[in-house]
């Protein structure tokens, strides 16, 4: 990349791109902070029915905005009041995509707390992590996996525990039914040995503290001098750089964010219609903060699938709900396609989906048009940013392969090396500046100066953008590996596997895989030669979530090395390229062991 004496591209050429629908400035917020969005949210769409869950044998419960605003008003009081959690108190959530999961969050944002997403599926040494970092004082966790708090009890500073389950508010009989398939055909609902409080319990004794203090407005003076300054999530990324952090969302990064995402669709959304599939996760900055908060927003009805492996735990939902948008990665989108019912009965309300996370695949997004009869819009973003940064106008020509123009507010470049603006239709780093982004990394100060310089978030992903201001993204600066849209850094999984007594040497590297987009592969020097492909498997098995374990593992007697000893992914990546342009299925070296 090199700017040197070549001319560089109008800054802000996407303006033209706007037309009338999208303002090139936005107003100012009307909402301090994310409590008085959902207060008024809730309250100008009191009767309809903001969530539904549906599980795959087509049960279901929902909750209308009134009925979410009293229960998080109710626990942000539990929050307060019987735990005595002080204004900024972290608060992990560790819930899969269910009515707990925005009353949980909601309650957070109005009790003057921090909210820090944690995924469902981490291992007790993710968990650790995470809300030591944090400095977590509360976790709301799913029944499902309340079997790994035994080994965080004393070693965390988590010292209160809520308990919720997936059928949790869902009408007696549906409930009743949910919960017998669960104990029927699950592992059992774990039994769970350290001391904690069932979710409704703890909404029981909220309501409680409510009546005490005389009703709402008690929980209005906690969220009422919340400023757009304050922090309201620890939202934890490995960043550009691989080392687990949490990067600090403000209450105003998250409202700007949401208005951006708004304004981009707003030819599409008509307030209090929409009614939006969920079957990404909620933790997920993505869900987060497009369907969770923006949809919110909207007064839509937001349709919560718990689990969408396999892709037919949607089908119910999709068949008996009136979906007007879908938010997914290449490999949701891929999979619907794929499926019979899906073809035959595409939903008939749909206006448009939502692409993000990771590339989205041109001959998926033909595909989706002829048989949805609309759109796959896809965008680009990061979790320091909110997530959203560039989005596709759901009008107009559709631009195959790009990520879109930047969204109202925000300022793109693309620079060299040294940090110069690079020529015109030249690749660069994109770098980003706006009112979505971060404040900064929770307590990583150094590992914030290397993101953010000047004022603008080093995203160390490379792009092109072309004379229309649309962008696209060519290569990825750094070695991150997208699996199902979710990052893996080689580090971690090196770091892993390089534990066990019988490796040498491991370095980790990115394969295509035509499920997930990415897989993992693991290439191996070993200690001991009685080592095998399975050991290393269950090794990381222990440590890390299922979409970070290798999928392939390759033993080679050397790795490739710098001069200094520094092992070379670039080289292992090469070779990774060219056996894949051959069509092989395996590695080409003869020491390879694959496993799937």
């Amino acid at each position: 990349m090199n700017g040197a004496d070549a001319p560089v591209q109008d800054p802000h050429v996407w303006h033209s791109q706007y037309g009338s629908d999208i303002p090139r400035v936005l107003p100012a917020s009307a909402h301090p902070n994310l409590a008085a969005m959902i207060h008024e949210a809730s309250q100008q769409f009191a009767a309809q029915k903001a969530f539904t869950t549906v599980v795959p044998n087509g049960m279901n419960g929902s909750l209308t905005y009134a009925q979410v605003d009293g229960l998080s008003d109710a626990f942000a009081a539990y929050l307060r009041e019987e735990l005595k959690l002080a204004e900024g108190a972290r608060v992990a959530v560790q819930l899969p995509n269910g009515l707990a999961y925005p009353v949980v969050a909601f309650g957070v944002f109005k009790a003057g707390c921090v909210l820090v997403n944690t995924n469902p599926l981490y291992t007790p040494a993710e968990m650790k992590h995470q809300f030591r970092d944090s400095g977590a004082e509360a976790l709301v966790i799913t029944e499902l996996f309340a079997d790994k708090l035994e080994e965080l009890v004393g070693q965390t500073p988590v010292r209160h525990v809520v308990v919720a389950s997936v059928p949790e508010m869902f009408p007696a009989i549906p409930r009743g039914i949910v919960r017998g398939v669960q104990r029927w055909w699950n592992r059992a609902l774990p039994p769970i040995r350290v001391p904690h409080q069932r979710f409704m319990a703890a909404i029981a004794l909220g309501r409680e503290h409510l009546n005490r203090l005389g009703g709402a407005a008690a929980v209005r003076g906690w969220w009422q001098r919340l400023g757009p300054e304050t922090t309201a999530a620890l939202q934890y990324t490995g960043g550009t750089t691989g080392v687990s952090k949490g990067a600090q969302l403000t209450h105003g990064n998250l409202l700007t964010n949401m208005a951006q995402i708004r304004a981009m669709g707003a030819s599409h959304i008509e307030p209090g219609k929409e009614c939006v599939l969920t079957a990404l996760p909620l933790y997920h900055i993505f869900a987060f903060s497009a369907n969770l908060l923006s949809f919110y927003a909207a007064g839509s009805r937001n349709v919560l699938i718990p689990s969408p492996r396999p892709v037919q735990n949607l089908q119910r939902a999709i068949e008996n709900t009136p979906v007007t948008w879908i938010t997914g990665v290449n490999t949701l989108f891929n999979a619907l396609l794929n499926e019979e019912w899906f073809a035959a009965y595409p939903p008939k309300h749909l206006k448009a989906a939502i692409a993000g996370g990771t590339a989205l695949h041109q001959a998926v997004a033909e595909r989706w048009e002829q048989v949805t009869g609309t759109r796959i819009a896809e965008g680009y973003g990061l979790t320091e940013s909110s997530p959203v940064v560039t989005f596709n106008p759901l009008t107009g020509r559709r631009r195959a392969g790009s990520i879109g123009i930047p969204v109202p507010g925000t300022d793109v470049r693309l620079v060299d090396d040294e940090g110069r603006p690079v020529a015109a239709g030249q690749p660069g780093e994109l770098i980003v500046r706006g009112p979505q982004v971060m404040r900064g990394y929770w307590n990583q100060p150094a590992e914030t100066a290397k993101v953010l310089k000047d004022g603008w978030l080093y995203t160390g992903d490379v792009a092109v953008m072309d004379a229309d201001g649309f962008f696209t993204i060519v290569d990825r600066k750094k070695d991150l590996i997208l699996v199902s849209g979710f990052n893996v850094y080689p580090n971690e999984v090196e770091d892993a596997v390089s534990q066990l007594d019988a490796v040498m040497e491991a370095a980790v590297v990115g394969i295509p895989d035509s499920k997930s987009g990415e897989a993992v592969r693991v290439y191996v020097v070993r200690r001991d030669e009685s080592l095998t492909t399975d050991q290393v498997i269950a090794h990381c098995r222990k440590t890390m979530t299922d979409y970070k374990i290798p999928k392939s593992v390759v033993f080679r007697d050397e790795l490739p090395k710098s001069p200094i000893g520094k092992i070379l992914r670039k080289d292992l990546k090469a070779e990774v390229k060219a056996e894949f342009a051959r069509g092989a299925a395996t590695t080409a070296a003869p020491s390879a062991t694959t496993t799937a």
